[in-house]
């Protein structure tokens, strides 16, 4: 038998990364109870719920009758997968908006799914502009949707999803928008904005743990997927069909664990305030953390006004002595986790301002960083 070796000691790590994040104690311990799939305790006592929270959660209440959510096991690709499966008839045509890793992975999705598709490639470093969409929407009349990341959390740009969304109602197009990194924890109103499909993770500002996302789409848009899905377990339309006609079950095995952590994670939300106040923590974490790099000697990458709430690339110092692994070695034997870059053209790294982090923990953060910049004069 293969020697499996004992999980090590629990350590706890503040996670500043895009996601999986820290979670609270209590969001953990939901996870300590077994549930039976088929069990009205279960589908109706607790994945219904969640549905219909999360659609409260997205808009006003005058649009909530026209809206819906379907859970879907797998990480956030595997829904952002199974909406533009499941949306796109053959006669269809999607654009999508590219500036960035997840931009660029819906665009190997359409690859491989066969859709009819363009890409309007900004670079990573640049906001996409609401007049080169307009052109080029008006070069190619035959798109019917347009698919966008909220947070690109590449680089932590926040994308004008208000401008797009107006240019997209003006124009009839459906809008579809990847909210991975940001729904819960910035303000989004689905119906007055007119998306179409909104999709987000239960790992990211909810605050839950991994295991499953969401799609909160139009009633109609869901009804329009019955027969378009590319694939078996990826159907969108089946997925919602069966949680509407069942309470609340699952097609396939529910990732239960991960369910229970997710109700309580919405309670633990609404305890906070509401996604307006936890919007307010995760932008002085922000402030707090740039202004206490900058003290550093550390940049972002980003202009402010483009900066999300959710995350901020720094540039890497220039120091001959400078590794990115030594320097995350340093702060992990702190407490403290970060993450690494992923832009082409900038070395840099990622901190997170999501998850249970509060201004406090950014500067405790803050602390330990000062002693593990190791290449400068006098830190320890």
């Amino acid at each position: 038998m293969t020697h499996i070796p004992a999980a090590p000691a629990a350590v706890d790590y503040l996670l500043l990364t895009p996601g999986p994040l820290s979670t609270t104690p209590t969001v953990r311990a939901a996870m300590l109870q077994d549930s039976c799939t088929w069990d009205a305790d279960y589908n109706l006592g607790v994945v219904e719920p969640i549905r219909h929270e999360l659609v409260r959660l997205a808009m006003s209440p005058e649009y909530v009758a026209d809206y819906s959510a379907v859970l879907l096991q797998g990480s956030g690709s595997y829904v952002v997968e199974s909406v533009l499966g499941s949306a796109l008839g053959p006669d269809d045509c999607l654009l999508i908006i590219n500036n960035g890793t997840y931009g660029a992975r819906m665009v190997e999705m359409a690859f491989c799914l066969g859709l009819r598709h363009l890409e309007l490639d900004c670079g990573e470093t640049a906001r996409p502009e609401a007049a080169a969409i307009e052109a080029l929407l008006g070069q190619h009349p035959g798109i019917t949707h347009l698919a966008m990341v909220h947070c690109e959390t590449t680089t932590g740009m926040l994308n004008p999803l208000e401008e797009v969304a107006a240019l997209c109602q003006r124009r009839g197009i459906r809008l579809i928008v990847d909210a991975m990194s940001s729904f819960g924890g910035i303000p989004i109103d689905m119906g007055r904005l007119g998306i179409e499909f909104l999709i987000s993770s239960a790992n990211k500002c909810i605050q839950g743990v991994p295991g499953f996302g969401f799609v909160i789409a139009r009633r109609s848009a869901l009804v329009a997927c019955a027969g378009r899905a590319r694939s078996v377990s990826l159907d969108l339309h089946a997925q919602w069909q069966t949680m509407e006609q069942q309470g609340g079950k699952w097609r396939f095995t529910s990732p239960t664990h991960t369910v229970l952590a997710f109700a309580q994670a919405l309670r633990e939300l609404e305890e906070e305030g509401g996604i307006a106040a936890r919007y307010r923590r995760y932008q002085e974490n922000q402030r707090t953390l740039v202004g206490g790099m900058a003290a550093l000697g550390f940049k972002p990458l980003l202009p402010a006004p483009w900066q999300s709430p959710i995350i901020t690339a720094f540039y890497s110092p220039t120091h001959p002595d400078y590794r990115f692994v030594d320097f995350y070695q340093r702060l992990k034997a702190q407490g403290f986790v970060i993450y690494p870059g992923k832009v082409s053209r900038a070395d840099c790294f990622r901190i997170g301002n999501i998850g249970d982090v509060t201004p406090a923990r950014v500067r405790g953060l803050l602390s330990a960083m000062a002693g593990a910049c190791y290449w400068q004069e006098g830190a320890r």
